[in-house]
């Protein structure tokens, strides 16, 4: 199992450096970031002045190498905008964002499991064709249009809870419902076909042949068996639950930190940009990892692999 972790440790780092290399290059995507910055209306000796004072003028292996070591103690400089540090401006955003990852994936696997089995135990059933539905309806609804529809009942014609804000806990209950129904059709699908071919196994005949209690056979062995794919599923869906949680979070307006991306990315505030991509993306490869260890630890077939 150490062997295991340290392979996954050194790609997870690998992967991390090449992330950070794409995060840095899209600084220069748009041109020339000291003319970007200085306007249309600026001259030519305050471009320079501008690339000099915040170093462009320096060949970029040097300004990465420079950003990079800066990012690792957790310094990502200054907004543009809020003129502030930016990495407390994550740190006082990141919190809603996490916040709401967590509830919407608790949402998700809480709904999206329980009828993943079901379907299993009782395919062709009414039971199961309600979960394909609503799994199809799922993955066919835009998540923008499903919060604005929610916010239509639930605000305005049925005033029950709250339409925008984070101030407690009930302006949370829209935006992780439209959220977490966004991964539930996944969760769901893979549940079901998991445990069909679980189900159908010999070994769950033979344990049911042995006088095993079936809620033993069911989730002993067979759920345990059934849920590695989507242990892995879970890892990357989170990581795309934080990144849909721009569109989410500017319905809402919640001030987590997927709207401070969407106020960042309108206001062309380059270094917040960039330390917000990287803390997203080293998240991700954060999950995967976990994901990685716990798929090792319920199937010891993946370590020798």
């Amino acid at each position: 199992m150490l062997v295991y972790a340290a392979k996954r440790v050194v790609l997870a780092i690998l992967v991390a450096l090449t992330i950070s290399m794409l995060v840095f290059s899209l600084l220069y995507l748009s041109g020339d970031p000291a003319t970007a910055l200085a306007g249309e209306s600026a001259t030519g000796d305050d471009i320079e002045k501008l690339r000099a004072a915040y170093g462009f003028d320096r060949p970029v292996w040097v300004q990465y190498l420079s950003w990079l070591g800066k990012a690792a103690q957790g310094e990502f400089g200054n907004s543009l905008y809020f003129r502030m540090p930016v990495s407390e401006l994550i740190l006082d955003r990141l919190p809603t964002t996490m916040t709401l990852g967590v509830t919407a994936m608790t949402f998700a696997v809480t709904l999206s499991i329980p009828l993943g089995v079901l379907a299993a135990m009782y395919p062709n059933s009414l039971i199961d064709r309600t979960a394909l539905f609503l799994a199809v309806v799922g993955q066919a609804m835009p998540s923008f249009w499903l919060a604005l529809m929610l916010i239509v009942l639930f605000a305005f014609t049925w005033p029950v809870l709250p339409a925008s804000g984070s101030d407690s806990w009930r302006h949370f209950v829209l935006p992780t419902v439209v959220l977490g129904y966004y991964a539930t059709p996944a969760f769901m699908r893979l549940t079901r076909t998991g445990m069909l071919d679980v189900l159908s196994s010999d070994y769950i005949r033979t344990a049911r042949a042995k006088g095993l209690r079936p809620a033993s056979v069911l989730f002993k062995h067979a759920l345990r068996n059934a849920i590695i794919p989507v242990v892995s599923l879970a890892a990357v869906q989170f990581g795309f639950m934080l990144g849909g949680s721009v569109i989410i979070e500017t319905v809402f307006a919640l001030h987590g930190a997927g709207f401070l991306a969407w106020e960042s990315i309108s206001r062309s505030d380059f270094p917040t940009v960039q330390a917000i991509l990287l803390v997203f993306s080293l998240l991700y490869i954060v999950l995967t990892f976990v994901a990685d260890l716990l798929n090792a630890w319920l199937d010891p077939r993946i370590r020798v692999g």
